[in-house]
């Protein structure tokens, strides 16, 4: 299976130092830097750099054309029904995104996108559980319905686990937190969120831990929420301002807690 967006490839020791030298930039939002140093020339690597630069749309709201050229060059090499799953999987995702920023209404295109890879990706696949996850995000952010949602997480969170798959997994609790958060369920939430944010310290996840630590703080009482809020400002301010989205949520004083719906 080709990796995904949401891979956690390169984050333990023994991985190849290719994909070691990848996670490291990554995960500190230098993803141009990590998709240079794959070659497009297998529908595995171009799909791999696609995923990058679409992530990179999703988190900064720029290099949209850049993300549409890599991933045209990794429809163009996949030939096997995983392979075309996965990269309909990542033209829904870029869609969703564009969508999201209010780029473009690429709405349909997403749902259709997602729905090709739902019908070539089997059930019990390794990238079953990211479609999974981006079809409840769609279901939450675009279509309004947080019961599908919710299931749609709840079958990525199994998927995760049974593939070990610790990033996807970080997502997966985070945004099931933010539905129980809605619902007032706060000890729920609080647990979530805090299992969010373990594994993304854990794995080194730079870019995604200011977000976590955010989500965190709206489900504690003072003053630690403030204290959470400050080290996510803290890191949001040592990645140049990334994830964009967040600096609404992290603006002093505290606005009303933004959905953060992307990360």
């Amino acid at each position: 299976m080709a990796h995904t967006a949401m891979s956690g490839t390169g984050t333990t020791a023994g991985d190849d130092p290719l994909q070691t030298a990848v996670w490291r930039l990554r995960s500190r939002a230098c993803w141009v830097d990590a998709a240079a140093l794959l070659e497009p020339v297998t529908a595995d690597s171009a799909l791999q750099r696609a995923a990058l630069l679409v992530e990179k749309c999703l988190y900064t709201e720029q290099g949209w054309e850049a993300a549409e050229d890599a991933l045209r060059t990794a429809e163009a090499l996949a030939h096997t029904d995983d392979e075309r799953g996965a990269a309909a999987c990542e033209r829904g995702y870029l869609a969703y995104a564009a969508t999201l920023h209010s780029v473009r209404d690429r709405a349909d295109e997403a749902r259709a996108a997602l729905g090709r890879a739902a019908a070539l990706i089997a059930p019990g696949a390794a990238g079953r559980p990211l479609l999974d996850f981006r079809r409840g995000l769609l279901a939450q952010n675009l279509t309004g319905s947080p019961q599908a949602a919710r299931a749609a997480y709840r079958r990525a969170h199994a998927g995760a686990t049974a593939h070990s798959d610790p990033l996807l997994l970080s997502f997966t609790w985070r945004h099931l937190a933010g539905l129980a958060l809605r619902e007032g369920e706060l000890a729920e939430a609080r647990h979530g969120f805090a299992e969010s944010l373990r594994i993304r310290e854990e794995l080194g996840y730079l870019v995604g831990t200011a977000p976590a630590l955010a989500s965190l703080a709206d489900a504690e009482a003072e003053p630690e929420a403030s204290r959470l809020r400050e080290e996510a400002r803290r890191l949001f301010r040592l990645l140049g301002g990334v994830p964009t989205w967040l600096a609404r949520q992290l603006a002093p004083p505290a606005a009303d807690a933004a959905d953060a719906a992307t990360a």
